[in-house]
């Protein structure tokens, strides 16, 4: 979707998740050069530089649609930030070629931005779109070839791992005999196909039925999981002691893996959220897309 007017931008903008909770964490430290790993729309980093005027940020994102408008958003701080299109997991890469060998906090704060859902991109099924979502507009995999090329096994395993969802098999199944039939080529489509699965009853529960394939298709599009992975390991490496990790994450398995990350490695990182923090009623309120998020934290030692 072309973006062109302010209004209309400023109708797109993302409202960072817990906000003050995680930037309280990640400067808590009193450090000087942060890394937001998942800039989007700068929110985070922009509530970093109103808090720190001594800070400077180091911002990574994939989509170069939200690095644009991160751009307008952060142009008062112009000269305390530096801004790299890059997939996270190569963070290190990153910091090589600032020449920085270690930092004071490094922020994540996954999942998809509300850009992101209303673009005509194909993260959402609730508006019709080629089936597309992929965060950096220039790799060659996308949700299309996912639905349209994937063998139904490596479908159905995608479905049940990334999206936990206990009808993959026959939503594979259903997805297949559709294709061989058409191609399948948009979100209204998808949708409609992953609802047919499910008995009548069930298609009318809180989430929409297509919500977990979604998400699973999405996750394999962008290899989400692979990357998260990949960058909490390489943070260790530039992590000065008393650096803080601060991560929101927004499903399961994401959390998942960032509490195991914490956990195994408790002889390098102190655990500074014993239980995850969440939104509170207020956030929930005004922000409904805040509902899932968790925030999980360590710090260097």
């Amino acid at each position: 979707m072309e973006i062109s007017r302010p209004e209309e931008k400023n109708n797109l903008m993302h409202k960072p998740v817990l906000l003050e909770e995680s930037t309280d964490l990640l400067l808590g430290n009193k450090g000087t050069l942060y890394v937001d790993c998942t800039l989007g729309l700068g929110g985070h980093t922009k509530r970093v530089l109103q808090k720190n005027p001594k800070a400077f940020v180091i911002g990574i994102d994939r989509d170069e649609e939200a690095i644009e408008l991160a751009k307008e958003n952060l142009k008062e701080f112009e000269g305390r930030y530096t801004i790299y299109k890059a997939d996270f997991a190569d963070l290190d890469a990153v910091l090589e070629a600032e020449g920085i060998e270690q930092v004071d906090g490094f922020l994540f704060d996954l999942g998809v931005s509300m850009l992101q859902l209303k673009s005509e991109r194909g993260f959402s099924f609730q508006i019709n779109a080629p089936l597309d979502m992929r965060m950096d507009r220039e790799q060659k995999l996308t949700a299309y070839k996912v639905v349209n090329e994937y063998p139904e096994k490596e479908l159905a395993r995608i479905i049940w791992e990334y999206g936990e969802e206990r009808l993959s098999r026959k939503i594979a199944r259903t997805i297949v005999q559709a294709r061989k039939k058409k191609p399948i080529e948009t979100t209204a489509e998808l949708a409609k196909l992953v609802e047919s699965v499910y008995p009548p009853k069930l298609r009318h529960g809180r989430i929409h039925p297509a919500t977990r394939t979604f998400q699973a298709i999405r996750i394999e599009v962008n290899r989400e999981l692979e990357s998260l992975k990949i960058a909490l390991e390489k943070t260790l490496d530039f992590l000065k002691v008393g650096g803080r990790l601060v991560v929101i994450s927004f499903h399961s398995l994401e959390d998942r893996i960032v509490k195991n990350f914490l956990k195994e490695h408790s002889d390098k990182l102190k655990i500074l959220t014993k239980k995850p923090i969440t939104p509170s009623e207020e956030e929930v309120r005004d922000n409904p897309a805040s509902r899932s998020a968790k925030l999980r934290a360590g710090e260097r030692v």
